[in-house]
């Protein structure tokens, strides 16, 4: 395998492409983001051919942008610590100037013309909106061409593929996502990103609203870039409506060190190959050292019943996602049959062998597993769980006159509890197992996104990362 198809994961070193750090060099003038925007579209012209992380670029909007936002640093005038920033935005979020497709052959073409509310607010920001990155269809099941950044023989994740693809590859510094299972933290733990799943609602999802658990969040090579963007947001937009927005400071959180974590076992835990559990065991182990207490299920009662509470967390999610799809795919298929993959087809199917009380019934589930989480803030700062179980796995596609692959873009046991719960999560990337990265997630109380991300914080600023041995 050639150097343009494969790129070597390291655990220990960081991916270079970061923006935060190139504020001073904007200020001094040694630096522009004009000239930064172009070392992005370098990366992305010697990457993409294979990643293929990108629906579709504005290469001109993004240079004037980038060259208003230069004058601005030159005038020592920018309009927040991210302007300038290239972001990629996830193709189910609307952009006045480019289409958004949803990775549904049933709206191809489609083009609203104008800006979801976080896009508002990242240009009201002065950051440069590059493209729009791939999703699977609809954010769903059915898999976009988008590769992973280290092996194109293995998913990136998904829906938010191409964001986590494009941050990856080092094409852009940060990118947006959405998740209702696990759509932001597990594609960044499959190519190695940090990434925020804030509380439910933090982030204003603009006309997206007909899902009780799409979340919109952020992946970044840098802590500091991630909490930049997502607080940009928020203070020009808020949160969803009836929802008080992200709280936290202004610029990125101090690091904080955890007192007591407690390990979320959830139904990924029985899915964990013995290398990954070694990953993530010698994680925990470096905690332990740095003076962390480590809580387990079967030491306090509240937390197994927390455990029990989220035993069928994948099932709710689908369930309720499914119902609450119901509407929205009836005129999708009688407007467009052939336009929906066969894969989207039976995931309506489990929606419409459902009825009302089936969905009260899992509200039901998801409130009891919410008020369990709460009962567990007095016992430790956090939750800490895998990001994904595994490293991302192969897939090469669907194998003809054999079923469809049930999850093609990898499993979402391990976070699908943290959306229903509606908890904030963030993906640290401190773990490489089989040659490809898994990350570790830390999952908090809803709204102490800004704990969370500092805890994620002193996490990566202190434990050595894990490189378990064997070859992907």
């Amino acid at each position: 395998m050639n150097d343009r198809q494969s790129t070597a994961y390291d655990v220990r070193q960081r991916p270079p492409l970061t923006f935060h750090d190139a504020v001073l060099a904007f200020q001094s003038g040694t630096d522009t983001p004009r000239a930064y925007l172009e070392r992005c579209l370098a990366t992305i012209g010697e990457r993409e051919a294979v990643v293929q992380a990108w629906v579709v670029l504005n290469e001109a909007g993004a240079r004037a942008a980038a060259d208003a936002s230069t004058q601005r640093w030159r005038d020592g005038q920018p309009l927040s610590a991210i302007d300038g920033m290239p972001i990629g935005i996830k193709d189910l979020i609307a952009t006045q100037d480019m289409p958004t497709q949803m990775g549904c052959a049933a709206y191809r073409g489609h083009f609203p013309k104008h800006d979801a509310a976080l896009v508002q607010a990242l240009r009201a920001a002065g950051a440069v909106i590059l493209g729009k990155t791939v999703t699977t269809e609809l954010g769903m099941s059915e898999p976009g061409p988008t590769t992973n950044p280290y092996h194109p023989g293995h998913t990136p994740g998904g829906s938010s593929s191409g964001s986590a693809a494009a941050v990856g590859a080092g094409m852009v510094p940060a990118a947006i996502g959405t998740q209702v299972g696990g759509s932001i933290i597990r594609p960044a733990s499959y190519c190695g990103n940090i990434a925020l799943k804030p509380t439910q609602g933090a982030i204003n999802r603009g006309e997206r609203q007909g899902l009780s658990q799409a979340t919109a969040g952020v992946h970044a090579n840098a802590v500091q870039d991630m909490w930049q963007v997502a607080i940009e947001i928020a203070r020009r937009v808020g949160g969803d409506p009836g929802a008080p927005g992200l709280f936290g400071p202004a610029a990125p959180p101090a690091a904080e060190r955890p007192a007591r974590l407690i390990v979320m076992e959830s139904e990924g835990w029985a899915l964990l190959d013995a290398a990954s559990r070694d990953a993530f065991e010698a994680i925990l182990d470096q905690l332990r050292a740095a003076g962390v207490e480590i809580l387990h299920r079967d030491q306090h009662p509240w937390i197994e019943a927390f455990e029990r509470s989220i035993a069928e967390a994948r099932a709710m999610t689908n369930e309720i996602c499914a119902f609450e799809n119901l509407s929205t795919m009836r005129s999708l298929l009688a407007q467009s049959p052939d336009g929906v993959s066969e894969r989207m087809k039976r995931r309506h199917a489990t929606g419409e062998a459902m009825n009302l009380d089936g969905y009260r019934r899992r509200l039901l589930q998801r409130e009891e597993a919410r008020r369990h989480l709460a009962a567990l803030a007095p016992l430790a700062d956090a939750l800490i769980a895998p990001a994904s179980p595994g490293p991302a796995p192969a897939w090469a596609g669907d194998i003809p006159g054999q079923p469809l692959n049930p999850r093609p873009t990898g499993d979402i046991a391990f976070n699908a509890a943290t959306s229903a719960l509606g908890a904030p999560a963030v993906t640290v990337p401190l773990a490489s197992v089989h040659g490809l990265p898994m990350g570790i997630q830390l999952i908090g109380q809803p709204h102490m996104d800004a704990r969370t991300t500092a805890l994620a914080r002193w996490m990566l600023e202190t434990l050595r990362p894990h490189e378990a041995p064997g070859h992907r």
